[in-house]
């Protein structure tokens, strides 16, 4: 059993190494980059197996994204905007964290009203060698379709229906918003069901635990707090696939129902739902923690 899990720690590791070399090759020039690919390897090989009995894994650091900002507003709603509920969400997430675990580290993409590209977003996740990325937005949907309602949970995969794709089409079009966005995202259209196609390979590594997450919290919002759960699904969403390790993101609530809204800018109800995720985070520590 333990040498089956470093065996996956070894996968995962390889994963990464392949991210990194293609983002290399693709983005620099310089040869210099080229000499770092042995010593990676080197580097990953010497340390991808430990010894049976002792304990490999623990969160210590979790990036807290909250969708859009600045200029880039999200799902706007009757009297509110998605940019401003997400961010009040994070923050509010980030302190139930940190109150409950001194020794986590809570880092957030933003925690001002500013434009962070999705890019810029994952490489925070990555540079802080971060163990969880959770990436909170609010939902809409066609003016005839007012009335849904309720939360769920996104892992990273190539789009599995037409309705997931909308979604990630969605969430994926701040990119038309930056500037350079042809040459920094290589050609991706957000709006295209074959740019998707092969986001799903590079988070496969961690697919298994961003499940056991998202499911947790989906539990969480239904038992706990109350919401209906539309799920946990799998699309194609740039962010998460750029992060090199467990990532999930959150849709909260949908800010196109009238009633939903004023949920979602509730105090009260963004405590509910702050405290929901926090439950299913603190689950999932434990249970991976003590899997070993």
């Amino acid at each position: 059993m333990n040498f089956l899990k470093h065996a996956f720690s070894f996968i995962e590791k390889i994963a990464i190494l392949h991210k990194v070399i293609s983002i290399t090759l693709k983005s620099s020039t310089n040869l210099r980059n080229i000499v770092l690919i042995p010593a990676l390897v080197l580097v990953i090989l010497c340390t991808s197996f430990k010894p049976t009995g002792i304990k490999v894994y623990k969160i210590d650091k979790i990036v807290i994204d909250a969708g859009h900002g600045g200029k880039d507003p999200g799902t706007q709603g009757g009297f509110s905007r998605e940019k401003d509920v997400s961010l009040k969400i994070a923050h509010e997430l980030g302190r139930i964290i940190k109150e409950n675990y001194k020794d986590i580290k809570v880092i957030y993409t933003r925690d001002t009203d500013k434009f962070v590209e999705l890019e810029n977003r994952a490489n925070i996740a990555n540079k802080n060698d971060a163990d969880l990325f959770i990436s909170i937005h609010c939902n809409a949907v066609p003016k005839n379709k007012e009335n849904i309602f309720g939360t769920e949970t996104y892992v990273m995969s190539a789009h599995a229906s037409e309705g997931n794709f909308e979604v990630a089409k969605r969430e994926n079009s701040v990119i038309l918003l930056e500037d350079n966005y042809k040459e920094r995202y290589e050609g991706f259209d957000p709006n295209s069901p074959e740019s998707l196609i092969l986001f799903s390979l590079y988070q496969n590594a961690y697919i298994e635990n961003s499940l056991k997450l998202a499911t947790k919290i989906e539990n969480q919002f239904v038992k706990r707090v109350g919401r209906n759960s539309h799920g946990v699904k799998q699309a194609g969403f740039w962010v998460l696939w750029r992060t090199a390790m467990p990532s999930v993101l959150i849709e909260v609530g949908f800010l196109s129902n009238p009633k939903e809204e004023r949920y979602l800018n509730d105090d009260l109800g963004q405590v509910y739902l702050s405290s929901g995720i926090f439950r299913a985070f603190k689950e999932y520590k434990s249970d991976l923690e003590s899997d070993q």
